[in-house]
């Protein structure tokens, strides 16, 4: 399996399939890079590269006890990054993958970075503050670990419900797609699991958002039930310098994996490429 080594020893499995300009995603928690399948399909067909890794913790990558804090996060796709010398990169990230995302641009600016695409991402500030009230409650994030903790494969099948959105009216969501979620959550460690809740929780990504100088695409579902719009899509399409925020009605956390909306996800992450 394809490997790149970062600068603390840990071992990041990445898929590389297609040539052409790069387009390096970022999944979601408790995800992989097999999340990504379907995009990376779509943008090797029509002429790009597709690279995907599994952040650690997570897939086919090391287990670290630590690093599991987005400052880490952000030097291990550093590494990444260099170790294929990529550049004119299209960085494209789902869910706490923007905040990998942003941080990383925070650390290390837009030198090898071309553009960017947000999908129902967790900056700017997940958790609940006086200066963020339509963020979560912190006592969500204690019940995801607790849940964690308590029967982890029973957990992930109960949240997919919600990630998808299975459980509202007319939704089109296939058992295959919540089969799917199971099985990489259970590829994630469980310290993985527990201390990236803390992670994206209460990680404020403003000041990253801010160093944005690139075209940037913004897309979020709008009864997102686990990333509230309200608290994340819209302030950051709003901090970021010309972003271009795409509202899905109806549409789940999980757009680029349920039927209709991953279709019509594509379809825009194909125009904002050859743009």
């Amino acid at each position: 399996m394809p490997t790149a080594t970062t600068r603390d020893g840990v071992e990041i499995y990445y898929k590389d399939w297609g040539s052409g300009l790069p387009v390096v995603f970022c999944h979601g928690w408790p995800l992989n890079a097999d999340a990504w399948e379907d995009q990376m399909k779509l943008v090797a067909d029509h002429g790009f590269r597709g690279i995907a890794h599994d952040r650690r913790g997570h897939g086919r990558s090391s287990q670290p006890w630590g690093g599991y804090d987005f400052d880490t996060f952000a030097d291990d796709l550093d590494d990444l990054i260099n170790s294929l010398d990529l550049r004119d990169i299209t960085l494209v990230a789902h869910s706490m993958g923007g905040g990998e995302l942003a941080r990383y641009i925070g650390r290390y600016g837009t030198g090898r970075v071309s553009k960017a695409v947000l999908l129902s991402a967790i900056p700017p500030l997940m958790i609940k503050t006086e200066g963020n009230p339509e963020g979560v409650p912190a006592e969500v994030f204690e019940e995801i670990k607790n849940g964690i903790l308590a029967e982890r494969s029973q957990f992930w099948k109960d949240t997919s419900v919600g990630f998808f959105g299975a459980n509202r009216s007319g939704n089109k969501v296939t058992q295959g797609n919540r089969d799917a979620f199971w099985f990489m959550a259970m590829q994630e460690s469980i310290e993985a699991g527990v201390k990236c809740v803390d992670a994206f929780a209460r990680t404020d990504f403003t000041e990253d958002l801010q160093k944005f100088d690139i075209p940037t695409l913004v897309v979020h579902g709008e009864d997102d039930q686990v990333v509230p719009i309200d608290a994340t899509g819209r302030k950051t399409a709003e901090l970021i310098p010309n972003a271009t925020l795409k509202v899905y009605e109806g549409g789940s956390h999980g757009i680029a994996m349920v039927p209709g909306d991953k279709e019509k996800f594509n379809g825009d992450l194909l125009q904002f490429l050859k743009s």
